[in-house]
């Protein structure tokens, strides 16, 4: 008959903390498992995570390249393949398609970024397609269906 006061843990299942530092008794006394000398050893002893106790550290053997341009406006794109496979798959019904529309049916994601329409594939249909920017192709192959590309 199991009662609450009777439970206890499996077997093994808990580890007794190792308790340093109290008595040669406890196996753990004298140096508190510590070793002898050296920097570790001491109090208020601390390293930065990169160091390598005398090696040169990673970081400044391995050479910089590059830069990052913090200028760069990073856009959310859809291409018109896309959209016309959206429009053939009976997804997409709309003729005026913009940012918040696409946002809204999961077309596409990144809310919080710029959209640019790029021009792989063709549009069969006449849409008004709205965004912040448009690739030379894409706005060629928008007007020569018959459609309007209106940057923002």
């Amino acid at each position: 008959m199991d009662i609450l006061s009777n439970l206890t843990y499996a077997e093994g299942s808990r580890k007794k903390k190792k308790r340093v530092g109290r008595g040669q008794g406890s196996g753990h006394g004298g140096t508190s498992t510590r070793g002898h000398k050296g920097q570790h050893s001491r109090s208020g002893a601390k390293f930065r995570a990169w160091f390598e106790g005398g090696q040169m550290p990673l970081q400044r053997r391995v050479p910089k390249f590059g830069f990052k341009n913090f200028n760069r406006v990073e856009y959310v794109t859809i291409n018109l393949d896309d959209i016309q496979s959206f429009i053939d798959s009976g997804k997409l019904k709309e003729t005026v398609i913009n940012k918040e529309f696409l946002l809204a049916n999961n077309f596409i994601k990144g809310k919080n970024k710029p959209l640019k329409i790029l021009g792989n594939g063709e549009i069969k249909t006449k849409l008004e397609i709205t965004a912040n920017a448009f690739s030379k192709t894409a706005k060629e192959k928008i007007e020569k269906g018959g459609g309007k590309a209106v940057t923002i």
